[in-house]
């Protein structure tokens, strides 16, 4: 068995919960954490924090392979290397 399959054993049994569920429950808690303080640029803020760990992860998915990364992604090569420069990911 490859690294990949050993992956998705850890899968948990039952339907799967949606990402903008997640996605929406962090950021009530990341608005809930700011405590009636107001905050500029959230979405600059939230696009940052769900680029860097989706490109971390597909990338550990597809073994570090950039190529296959930006098509899983759906995005440009060259796109996907920028953004991993920009984040300190490369």
């Amino acid at each position: 068995m490859n690294a990949a399959a050993d992956r998705h054993d850890t899968a948990r049994p039952g339907p799967r919960v949606p990402l903008r569920d997640h996605v929406a429950t962090s950021i009530r808690r990341y608005l809930g954490d700011l405590n009636g303080s107001g905050t500029e640029n959230l979405y600059e803020i939230a696009l940052r924090e769900l680029e860097i760990p989706l490109f971390a992860e597909v990338l550990e998915h597809c073994d570090g392979n950039q190529s296959r990364a930006a098509v899983m992604l759906g995005i440009h090569r060259a796109t996907l290397r920028k953004k991993l420069k920009d984040y300190g990911l490369a």
